[in-house]
Formats: C-alpha cells, sequence, structure tokens
C-alpha cells in the first residue's frame, strides 16, 4: 500500500509539473505573405530549436489581408510580413490603434525580393504553347486556363495586371491587355492614361463571367494546387514560388517582371487603382516597383520580445540559408526605413549583414 501511495503521490507531482511546464511556456505569432509559406514554416522550425519553450504560431494570406487581419479585424500579432513594402506606410502608420491612439507600427524592414513569372501546369496539354514569345498571345485565347490572384486582397494580383499592361509596350501591342481581360469579368477592369502613367481600375465587385478563362483566387499561393491537379494551364506566380514547387515557368522580359533595378523607372509607369470601399484601412492606389518584401512589429504585439528576437533571428545566418535553398532573393544588406524607430535588435542585425 506505502508503495502504491507513493507511485501516486510521484505521478500526481508529474501531472503537476508537466501542466506547470504547459502553462509556462510562451507563444510568437507570426502572420505573413503566403508566397512565404515554404521558407516561413522552417524559420519556425528554426526558431523553435534556438528557444526551447517558445511556440511559433504562424498564418498566412495575402498580402493585404494579412495587414487588415492586424489593423481591422483585431487579430494581435507579433509580426507581420508583406510582399510589397508600399502597403505597410498607408496600412500601419496611416492609421491608429483605436485602443491606444497610436498608429499600428513606425518602421519597417525590407528584406527580400523577387520577381513574376508565368508558372506552367506539368499536366496541361498547352503547356508546350506558353512559351517566352508566345506567351501573351496564347493568354488571349479562351481556351487557355490561367490563374490570378485577387488584386483587391493580393499583391501578386495587382502586380499580375501590372505586367499585363507593361506588356503592351514590351511587345508593341496597344489592345492586348484590353484583349486579355475583355468580357472575362462582370465588371470590367478598365485602363486609362493620366500623367504619363497607365492607371488600372480594379472594380469594388471583382468576379469572373461564367465561361471565363480566367480564374480568381484570394491569394496566389491557391493557385498552385489548381496547376499541380491541371485544372490550370498557368498561373502569374512569383519565381520562388515555382521553383519551391518545381513548377515550369515562362521568364519574363525583365522589362516587365518588376525584379529588376535597372528597370524600376519603366515599372513606375502602371499603377493599379482599387475602387475597394470595403476596406477602409487601404489607401487603394498603387505604383508599380520593383517586388520588396518588408516585416515590421505591431506596436499592440502580444510578446514584443519576442517578436524582435524572431526578426533577429530572420535577419541572421541561419535564416538566410533556408531563404536560400528555397529559392527566396533576400536584400543584402537589409534595409530600414526609419532605423531611429526601429528596434536597436533589429538595427544590429541589419548592420551585421552588410
Amino acid at each position: 500500500m506505502i508503495r502504491v501511495a507513493a507511485a501516486l503521490a510521484a505521478a500526481l507531482c508529474l501531472a503537476v509539473l508537466l501542466a506547470g511546464c504547459g502553462s509556462d511556456r510562451r507563444q510568437v505569432k507570426l502572420i505573413y505573405a503566403g508566397s512565404l509559406i515554404v521558407p516561413f514554416d522552417k524559420l519556425a522550425a528554426g526558431f523553435e530549436k534556438e528557444h526551447p519553450g517558445v511556440d511559433v504560431l504562424t498564418e498566412s494570406h495575402g498580402s493585404i489581408q494579412v495587414l487588415r487581419h492586424v489593423t481591422e479585424l483585431g487579430d494581435r500579432m507579433d509580426f507581420v510580413a508583406t510582399a510589397d513594402e508600399q502597403l505597410i506606410p498607408p496600412l500601419m502608420y496611416d492609421r491608429r490603434d483605436p485602443a491606444t491612439g497610436r498608429p499600428w507600427a513606425s518602421w519597417y524592414c525590407t528584406f527580400a525580393t523577387n520577381r513574376m513569372v508565368l508558372a506552367v501546369s506539368p499536366k496541361s496539354p498547352l503547356a508546350d504553347q506558353l512559351t517566352s514569345k508566345t506567351w501573351y498571345r496564347r493568354l488571349i485565347d479562351p481556351d487557355v486556363r490561367f490563374g490570378l490572384a485577387d488584386p483587391r486582397f493580393d499583391a501578386a494580383g495587382y502586380r499580375a495586371l501590372m505586367v499585363l499592361q507593361l506588356a503592351e509596350r514590351q511587345y508593341r501591342d496597344p489592345y492586348l491587355f484590353e484583349d486579355m481581360v475583355m468580357g472575362r469579368f462582370t465588371t470590367p477592369i478598365t485602363v486609362e492614361r493620366s500623367g504619363g502613367v497607365d492607371v488600372i481600375e480594379v472594380p469594388e465587385i471583382l468576379e469572373t463571367t461564367p465561361g471565363s478563362n480566367i480564374v480568381l483566387r484570394g491569394a496566389s499561393i491557391q493557385l498552385v494546387a489548381l496547376l499541380e491537379s491541371g485544372d490550370l494551364d498557368c498561373a502569374f506566380e512569383y519565381e520562388s514560388v515555382a521553383r519551391q514547387h518545381g513548377l515550369e515557368y515562362v521568364r519574363l522580359p525583365a522589362a516587365i517582371d518588376l525584379g529588376e533595378e535597372k528597370d524600376r523607372e519603366n515599372y513606375r509607369t502602371v499603377e493599379v487603382k482599387l475602387d475597394s470601399r470595403r476596406f477602409a484601412s487601404v489607401r487603394p492606389v498603387f505604383r508599380g516597383d520593383l517586388i520588396r518584401y518588408a516585416f515590421t512589429i505591431p506596436e499592440n504585439a502580444p510578446d514584443p520580445g519576442l517578436a524582435r528576437a524572431f526578426a533577429a533571428f530572420l535577419l541572421g545566418p541561419e535564416a538566410q540559408r533556408i531563404f536560400a535553398a528555397d529559392h527566396q532573393p533576400t536584400l543584402t544588406p537589409p534595409e530600414l526605413d526609419d532605423p531611429g524607430a526601429a528596434p536597436e535588435e533589429v538595427r544590429r542585425a541589419c548592420a551585421q549583414t552588410r
């Protein structure tokens, strides 16, 4: 009986100890662009390995949705990463947390780049017809099913529209954009020339027409499964995503793929304007530019100390190896828009990558 009682007491102590350990674990909550899912899964595992007792919770969406989750939907996140740096100031600097009266963020760090490509399904019977010399003509044809991320939610979506408009000048076809989208949406996407800039206007309600060959999804990453299954012939994706999933892709000319510094001024001759009244926090005009990913730490982060530690880890050598292995180009050195506002840990990590 004594031995049984002792064993029960030991078991009870162990249960209490384990329960106590569970309650002591800390969490860091990350929300980021869908195109970062593959490397961020590995970053989360690497950070947990370096920080025993920490659980990394992850969530991904289109880049506009990522920021809306923090500023409009009330989700408290420790770390936010978007595929377009230009989204952070209007969505986080220019609006204030009603609970504190302060801006949602006051700095960001640009840490990665990319380029747009046309990913091609390995199961598409038209794969051989989608080449660097023919892709822009084939997308006009109704027999080619191509995927597009919704530009109201995802930076890859409005960037794909920029690529199509830039292609008009690249291929000297003034009706190319119109031919690609005309009749494909219940309310048309239109283009107007203003001050030397082609302004693409996306309607508030964006729905494809019955029988349209365009397939619209909320985030570009959602198109990957449709490419892999053969339900799409092609889709506009980031090059890193296409390579991560082993997809064939058409490399677009540097003048239109949003990935070359020397062509930056050309990219700026196109912009996308969203008629997006549903998104109170979005300044709905996005100018063409280099693809540049950025992160910040919201002012209401639940655990800002862990958030700063993760940010430093992301800029460190182990993370750089992960990004390189997953074909995600990084910016060296990373850039802070306001070094004085950024945490010391982030400033130090940026300096160490030079």
